[in-house]
């Protein structure tokens, strides 16, 4: 039995029923609202991210989501009804299984079964046209610190070099990138049209305002 099985028999019995996608949903907004109660702390509730995707959305007039890292879904379920196309790329079998089961009847919604490192260059080729792009930073480093960076790397690097598509950018768990200030400075010395900022934990990379 793994560590998490040990530790949360009944959280890992839930986990492997239909509903639990829908638990897990409906969990978000009294997490929200327990964040607020306690002055808005570093860790973010998943509410603050939909409307984080939202507002770029509406901001930037963009149709378009891909998101690397389905999970169980919430991000597609929360912001489906505002975009006429979503890209959800899943590396795990099982998880991309699910969700494509629960948004069959979406028809904007393709989940894609796939190695973000490769899906996200591979679609920037394929859509004609700027994307709003949620990506998470799963706790990787940068500069070479970990085996991660490469990922960060090719994803950021493909998006950003379509310099035909004014794309925006937000990645989840700022603070789990080591090496985030030359992640940074980096972003900002070689596409000095991009504006680089982290607000409630997300990198924000935006076109540069005027």
């Amino acid at each position: 039995m793994s560590s998490e099985g040990r530790a949360h028999p009944i959280r890992s019995l839930l986990k492997r029923l239909p509903i639990y996608a829908g638990l897990k949903q409906a969990g978000h907004y009294p997490d929200y609202w327990w964040w607020k109660l306690r002055g808005k702390p570093r860790r973010i509730p998943h509410v603050v991210k939909q409307k984080t995707v939202l507002e770029y959305a509406q901001r930037f007039g963009l149709t378009t989501l891909v998101e690397a890292g389905t999970y169980y879904g919430e991000m597609v379920a929360a912001v489906a009804p505002r975009f006429g196309r979503i890209y959800s790329i899943e590396l795990d079998p099982d998880l991309a299984g699910r969700a494509q089961v629960r948004f069959r009847k979406l028809p904007q919604v393709v989940v894609l079964l796939a190695d973000s490192q490769t899906a996200v260059p591979q679609l920037v080729r394929e859509l004609d046209e700027a994307c709003l792009w949620w990506l998470d930073a799963g706790y990787c480093g940068w500069a070479g610190v970990t085996s991660g960076a490469g990922r960060l790397g090719v994803e950021l690097g493909a998006i950003l070099a379509d310099r035909k598509h004014e794309h925006v950018i937000l990645m989840d768990d700022a603070d789990g990138v080591q090496g985030l200030d030359e992640l940074l400075a980096s972003i900002r010395a070689n596409y000095p049209e991009r504006e680089a900022a982290i607000q409630h934990n997300i990198i924000r990379i935006t076109r540069r305002r005027d």
